[in-house]
């Protein structure tokens, strides 16, 4: 037997000699075998790819069209934390003006009330026990005294504060026990009445009030405030038909301040 190198480089001799697979393609052959095995078992759900605007494709679970319901993405403002107020101050809080008891609104409504005593008053003002109304009018009516030269402010205050003791007393025993008054509420009637009262002192400086005119004048101003204050009490106590009756006091209260004025 003889070896021949010439045959040992020829491919043909080599492929007549090794005319089977190799065990490379075997191998290849085993799996691809397994792999159609197990897509015969387990067939695998068709997807359907979404092209890119560009020419590629998108798979379809990223497909975001407008049937794909938005809550299953991710939404970066639903993990922002809520916004606080910077001030620190609530929404429903009143305003400062309000929690001190001064309502320019009812004051307004007040006032109006009083300059027109024979109008049906506001249902919002019957209860309101605003002072400040009445602080400021009794401080106008002393000022306007002072410029007539007559320093009065302890008479001015030590009236208000007799009157309004009286009076409490007074409505207490009228008004029925289902509608008590407040000493407050009888400081604040009596003061916004008082107005009345400020107009006759500021107009002394125009006219001479001791003779008959004035006198009548006076008069006309001290009915004016009392009804006003009348008509306040009766509404808001329910004290129907003892109007003129609580108007009585009311006018002894108001004719020591028409005195101050003309004398």
């Amino acid at each position: 037997m003889s070896w021949n190198s010439e045959g040992f480089f020829d491919p043909n001799s080599y492929n007549q000699q090794y005319a089977g697979p190799t065990a490379y393609e075997l191998q290849q052959q085993q799996q691809q075998q397994q792999q159609q095995q197990q897509q015969q078992q387990y067939p695998a759900a068709p997807q359907s790819h979404a092209p890119y605007a560009g020419g590629g494709f998108m798979p379809s679970q990223y497909n975001m069209n407008n049937q794909v319901n938005p809550n299953q993405f991710y939404r970066p403002e639903d993990y922002l934390p809520q916004p606080v107020n910077p001030t620190g101050e609530s929404e429903e809080e009143l305003p400062l003006l309000e929690e001190l008891g001064i309502n320019f609104d009812h004051i307004f409504k007040k006032t109006k009330s009083v300059l027109n005593p024979f109008a049906k008053p506001d249902a919002s003002i019957l209860d309101d026990v605003d002072l400040a109304g009445p602080l400021v009018f009794c401080l106008a009516f002393a000022s306007s005294l002072l410029l007539l030269g007559k320093i009065h402010f302890g008479y001015v205050y030590g009236i208000v504060t007799l009157g309004t003791v009286g009076m409490y007393g007074l409505l207490n025993m009228m008004a029925s026990p289902d509608k008590p008054c407040s000493g407050l509420y009888v400081t604040s009637v009596l003061g916004y009445c008082l107005l009345p009262m400020v107009i006759l002192s500021f107009s002394s400086f125009l006219f001479k009030l001791n003779g008959l005119v004035g006198l009548i004048i006076a008069s006309v101003f001290i009915i004016w405030c009392s009804l006003s204050a009348s008509k306040l009490f009766a509404t808001s106590l329910a004290m129907i038909g003892q109007q003129l009756l609580v108007a009585y006091p009311c006018a002894l209260f108001y004719g020591v301040f028409a005195l101050l004025t003309i004398f």
